[in-house]
């Protein structure tokens, strides 16, 4: 049963409409989602169109379960993303399957997994596998092989990252804004009605603990088809605490919506948030109780590795904003 929706009469930059989140998912814990007008004089544009079609085209396999193996409190290199896609079909290639079990002989981890990765991509400094994966994903057209060749940038990439040794220099590269570019997990139905501009992670961190932002970008065309008229940001905020290696264990505080300025009001507030949900990547609407551990970060992109109850084995890629020009056009 959806919760009542109070409506207050109020100044442009106080809160509008006011409603539980509990309706929204067992496993959502934020007290409320809020709506409010900005005072933003300009809109943000997505600088990567293309970031939306990678994101429908990550829907590619069943969202990854938890599992009961034992985890390292610290992701070693090449984690075997992707090791069980030999088994998959043409038509159900799962990208985010995970074998996560406990290390117990490095050495043979390390050479079983350099078997799964070509030759060529062995051979190649990490930077020149972190390019080709960057100039990939915008052209992707939702192929097998394209999903393949991911997979293996990806394992590359892990396998060749050197785990960050001091706190502080962790702290300082994933602090700031990261743009999404790819993510193995299985999003929702697309609505015509709703348009995602951007999803963006913000990190800010603070010794061992910190916040995290999931920001979406989003247009709306809640009466004419195509009039995207409602616009605004939907966020995720979040608290983080590193206890064990790197892993920062997640922990939800708050869902809200804001409007952009000279934006219209949405009728049905409760249905945009549905929707909101069923377009962002679930690890990003609704990330309580998960733990991300860096397996790959550069100057440009990072990759983390989602673990806990659920979602076991999920990887994203972000790049930092501006760090990066995706063209889906480059030959």
């Amino acid at each position: 049963m959806m919760p009542s929706l109070t409506t207050t009469a109020a100044a442009a930059a106080a809160p509008l409409l006011l409603f539980s989140a509990a309706a929204f998912g067992p496993a959502t814990t934020a007290d409320a989602f809020s709506i409010s007008a900005t005072t933003q004089t300009t809109r943000r544009t997505c600088p990567c169109p293309s970031q939306l079609v990678l994101l429908e085209q990550a829907r590619v396999g069943p969202s990854c379960s938890s599992s009961s193996s034992a985890l390292r409190s610290t992701v070693p290199s090449g984690t075997g993303f992707g090791a069980a896609a030999d088994s998959e079909t043409d038509s159900d290639i799962d990208v985010g399957t995970s074998t996560a079990t406990a290390i117990v002989d490095e050495d043979a981890s390390a050479s079983e997994s350099e078997s799964n990765i070509p030759k060529e991509l062995q051979e190649m400094q990490a930077a020149q596998v972190r390019d080709l994966l960057v100039d990939l994903l915008p052209r992707m057209t939702g192929q097998k092989d394209e999903f393949r060749q991911v997979e293996n940038y990806i394992n590359a990439l892990e396998d060749k990252y050197v785990q960050v040794q001091t706190l502080d220099f962790l702290n300082l590269a994933i602090s700031g804004d990261w743009q999404l570019l790819f993510s193995t997990n299985r999003l929702g139905i697309p609505n015509t009605k709703l348009r995602l501009r951007e999803l963006i992670q913000r990190i800010d961190p603070k010794n061992l603990n910190g916040t995290v932002t999931n920001m979406a970008r989003w247009d709306l065309a809640e009466e004419i088809p195509g009039v995207f008229d409602c616009t605004g940001t939907f966020s995720v905020k979040c608290d983080y605490s590193i206890n064990q290696g790197a892993r920062m264990n997640i922990d939800l505080k708050d869902h809200v919506l804001e409007l952009s300025r000279g934006s219209k009001v949405p009728t049905d507030v409760e249905g945009l948030v549905g929707m909101l949900s069923g377009a962002m990547p679930s690890e990003l609407f609704d990330p309580n109780e998960l733990a991300m551990d860096t397996t790959y970060l550069d100057e440009k992109i990072r990759i983390v590795r989602l673990t806990g109850s659920r979602l076991e084995g999920v990887r994203n890629l972000c790049m930092r904003s501006g760090a990066v020009e995706v063209s889906p056009t480059k030959n």
